[in-house]
């Protein structure tokens, strides 16, 4: 069968979520198709294990390694290239290694398997701001606003902590507290609490202060969206999941989407038709890139790849917006953190791989990120526009650079920043990645909030009793108050925490991509479905908003064909 009523293409936050709920029907055929294979691995399953997934140099098996275009904000580094062919007065040949120097790229690992980044995120469940989804209704996105989309959060969740107003029960998605109690951490949490109010709830009634992450775990396993919504569904007969699925083009025929042609593990190509609507769910570098390649977006930047155009939207793939993020790491050899150490591997890391096998509990359950906060840079801000992140580990370079011994990081993450950057093409080839340019800290302001940030959490980490693990920096010390050593230390060394969204954004200027009920403009039978809708970056983890953008269009598709 290669004909259904949906076409769904990929099979990540929002894709599994609407795999789901449309199958609930079942007069209803959906084609699910993923790029990567599924979730087999327990590198994914195992909570900790995630930053095993993340921290590989390039793409791997589940996850897509993609680097930045250099960034012109970054400081300049030197790169070792290969080697390069130099012929000798002989006319023989030998190769010598090449040290070139460019600005910094920035890394941006996503998720290629079932459940998407979900599947190798670190799974902490927060929502955002209120102000953030106010604000996208105010930008003329009816049906936006906090109170209209906070139904569709508790949709989706079953909470084991809170069962308020502002959480559901019976939902898909599981969220809990963490189940591995480590000291640091709760020294942080006690030390930011001195300086900003306690909050136990990010995702309550008030989202600033200084607590815990909520996360997305169930029995001390990852809760994906596979896991949540995907495997319920795989029995029902109405829905086809395809992986190993390299979607090369949504078919459009006079501005109506038909279907889409993907090519399989083995080079082939396939068609697979979609009655009703194509659901375009690749996340914000890949719905993009598929649009392109399909001739939708604008004109020159299409064409001058070879591919036919065939529909204006000159929005595609701007308005990409990231979170940037500067760490400061530091050793402390003490077996209270993750580490490597000789003591660790014979006695701490055994114990613990017996409590997780036993009770499911311990350090293998730990989402490294267990606590953090929401502050303001400075007090004329209206919201927090800082977030922390503090791990029990030293994370350096998103893990790919290794430290012997133990300690911790801190990460100051920028929550709104005004850089927007973009995603294009690298060539019509759809096994190409394509190119990445967040253009990070092109926008003035976002420094000065950056600097502000660290020495508010700076601020915090020489607070009693957190500020007796601070003995030795792994990265150079930099001067809390010396403004110019700070900027210098962010160009050095800051990059992504993993939240790209906004190049398919939702709205009714000349930049948006999909109406409010993410109908792409100008094509019939074609919606985007993931973070690349965001038309503003939300304050916060991008994981959780982008299963409730799954569960409101779910709603919506529904209702419009029930309508039709």
């Amino acid at each position: 069968m290669n004909s259904f009523d949906y076409v769904i293409v990929g099979a990540g936050s929002a894709g599994c979520v609407l795999a789901n709920r449309l199958t609930e029907d079942p007069n209803t055929t959906v084609c699910l198709v993923e790029t990567g294979p599924e979730d087999s691995s327990p590198l994914i399953h195992v909570p900790a294990l995630y930053a095993f997934l993340v921290q590989v140099e390039g793409e791997s098996k589940y996850s897509y390694g993609y680097d930045t275009v250099p960034q012109k904000e970054f400081s300049s580094v030197t790169l070792k290239e290969g080697s390069a062919n130099i012929t000798d007065t002989l006319g023989g040949t030998y190769q010598v290694p090449q040290n070139l120097q460019e600005k910094r790229r920035g890394y941006q690992p996503r998720g290629k398997t079932l459940g998407g980044s979900s599947s190798i995120n670190a799974m902490l469940y927060v929502r955002g701001h209120k102000w953030d989804y106010d604000h996208w209704a105010s930008l003329g996105n009816e049906g936006w606003s906090y109170d209209e989309i906070l139904k569709y959060f508790k949709k989706a969740e079953h909470n084991e902590t809170f069962d308020d107003q502002f959480h559901g029960q019976g939902g898909p998605l599981n969220v809990s507290k963490i189940r591995h109690e480590n000291k640091p951490t709760k020294d942080f949490v006690e030390a930011g609490s001195k300086l900003y109010k306690h909050n136990e709830d990010f995702n309550g009634e008030e989202q600033e202060g200084i607590g815990f992450y909520q996360t997305t775990q169930k029995d001390g396993k990852r809760c994906s969206t596979a896991k949540a919504y995907l495997v319920p569904a795989l029995d029902r007969p109405n829905l086809t999941v395809i992986t190993e699925a390299n979607v090369n083009k949504i078919l459009i025929d006079n501005q109506k989407a038909s279907g889409v042609e993907y090519i399989d593990a083995e080079g082939q190509s396939h068609i697979l038709s979609a009655s009703k609507e194509v659901l375009l769910c690749s996340g914000a570098f890949g719905s993009p890139q598929i649009l392109l390649r399909s001739g939708v977006g604008p004109k020159e930047e299409i064409e001058k790849h070879g591919i036919e155009h065939k529909v204006d939207l000159p929005g595609v793939g701007k308005n990409l917006q990231d979170h940037i993020d500067y760490l400061t790491v530091h050793k402390y050899n003490s077996m209270q953190f993750i580490g490597t150490s000789i003591k660790a591997f014979l006695i701490k890391y055994p114990i613990e791989v017996l409590k997780y096998i036993l009770k499911k509990t311990g350090l293998f359950t730990s989402t490294i990120a267990e606590a953090g906060g929401f502050i303001k840079s400075s007090d004329s801000k209206e919201i927090p526009d800082i977030q922390l992140h503090f791990a029990p580990a030293m994370v350096v370079d998103h893990g790919r650079t290794q430290i012997w011994g133990h300690g911790f990081s801190c990460h100051s993450c920028l929550l709104r920043p005004k850089s927007r950057g973009t995603v294009t093409l690298k060539s019509s080839d759809p096994l190409d990645d394509p190119l990445i340019d967040p253009k990070f800290l092109s926008h003035p302001d976002d420094m000065k909030d950056m600097i502000e940030g660290y020495k508010k959490m700076m601020g915090i980490l020489n607070m009693e009793p957190v500020n007796k693990y601070i003995k030795q920096h792994c990265q150079r010390p930099v001067d809390i108050n010396d403004d110019a050593d700070i900027e210098k230390a962010i160009r050095e060394s800051a990059d992504t925490v993993y939240h790209p969204v906004g190049t398919c954004k939702m709205g009714n200027d000349e930049e948006a991509v999909v109406n409010h009920r993410l109908k792409v403009h100008k094509v019939e039978g074609l919606r985007v479905v993931d973070a690349s809708i965001m038309p503003t970056l939300i304050g916060g983890n991008t994981n959780a908003p982008t299963i409730m953008i799954g569960e409101k269009a779910s709603d919506m598709i529904i209702e419009d064909w029930k309508n039709n």
